[in-house]
């Protein structure tokens, strides 16, 4: 049994200190306050304290749930291992396997350091020039995405959209819920090309397409991101989506422009403008966030418009004619079977840059 205990023994030491470096004693400490929190009745008085306490409480619990498991499975079995013999030896080995494979599984929380990674995230496609053909690409990529998060168990909330005249989509914007979401899709913010025989061209030609992605941290706190009232300007109108009557003939629908950096957000889809303006704030904080990091700006203040990444930086490229072939234009990673990436299979991208 000497060598699966020092097996045992050196998954143990690594385990305490990612442990630690992840701070999970910290995180379970708050997660014991927050279970508190919401049990008690009054909590409810208000909404959405109470919502947004809950919430946290799922990411907590999800985040922190895998760890408890793991110590009390390392500790049980090191207890047997310590008073068993050698008939044991190859049930225990499996159980060790399984354990490494496990925890170096939940390293890779290790890669979400940054200052947003734990956060929810919203997704945006925004389709570029080139009328129907455009729109069909971001509307493959929506459902690209829209797979990807299933397959991850992100639940995801549509925000807005707009749907193409003939196919795909002009725009959509989504919220997408879960353990560091917005850490695992930072890799997918920018420009993606698509070069394929064009079905909506008559000579069926070989056509160039691009779409924007991206993706920005869901920041609900103003003291978070600071925004100053006066760099701001909002304006309302009247809500052109679903929702009826009340929705459609009210100015419900909210733009707000940040100034300084002519930054736009605009949210309708809320049955009230109250709503839609806190949506767009969130929203708009996020832009900032993201700003702040492409521009390494120390303060939102200092943000400089028309320098984030925007439609300037091409990221990834499709290509389905002549050849299958798609290809990160950062990490160099890439995939010969486009149809399964284009189904969901983005997991590969997505490691790769967070290795970076």
């Amino acid at each position: 049994m000497n060598e699966l205990q020092k097996r045992l023994e050196e998954l143990d030491s690594e385990f305490l200190k990612t442990y630690e470096k992840l701070e999970i004693e910290q995180k379970i400490e708050k997660l014991e306050k927050l279970e508190q929190e919401v049990a008690e009745p009054e909590i409810w008085r208000d909404v959405k304290v109470a919502t947004e306490k809950n919430q946290e409480l799922k990411r907590l619990q999800d985040e922190v749930q895998p760890w408890r498991f793991l110590r009390v499975q390392i500790e049980d079995l090191g207890e047997l291992l310590a008073i068993s013999d050698d008939d044991m030896k190859d049930e225990f080995s499996e159980q060790v396997t399984a354990m490494e494979k496990e925890f170096a599984e939940m390293k890779k929380a290790l890669r979400f350091t940054g200052p947003y990674d734990a956060k929810d995230a919203v997704l945006r496609i925004t389709s570029g020039a080139g009328g129907t053909e455009a729109m069909d690409w971001a509307g493959m990529l929506e459902r690209m995405y829209l797979r990807f998060c299933e397959k991850r168990g992100f639940k995801v909330t549509c925000l807005e959209r707009a749907a193409g005249e003939e196919a795909g989509i002009k725009t959509a914007v989504y919220e997408v819920t879960g353990a560091n979401a917005y850490g695992t899709l930072k890799s997918e913010h920018g420009v993606h090309r698509l070069v394929r025989l064009s079905p909506f061209n008559a000579n069926n030609l070989r056509q160039t397409s691009f779409a924007l992605v991206e993706i920005l941290p869901v920041i609900k706190a103003d003291t978070e991101v600071v925004i100053d009232d006066k760099d701001l300007r909002i304006d309302v109108y009247h809500s052109g989506g679903h929702g009826g009557q009340s929705v459609n003939t009210t100015n419900s629908a909210v733009r707000i422009t940040h100034l300084p950096t002519n930054t736009v957000v605009a949210i309708q889809n809320e049955r009230s403008q109250l709503q839609n303006k806190e949506k767009a704030m969130e929203i708009l904080r996020g832009k900032l966030a993201q700003m702040q990091l492409e521009q390494h700006a120390a303060t939102i203040g200092e943000l400089r418009a028309g320098e984030s990444a925007g439609w300037g930086q091409q990221i990834r490229n499709y290509v389905l004619q002549p050849y299958k072939l798609v290809k990160d234009t950062r990490t160099g990673f890439e995939s010969t079977e486009p149809d399964k990436v284009l189904d969901g299979e983005i997991g590969g991208f997505i490691d790769k840059y967070l290795d970076m």
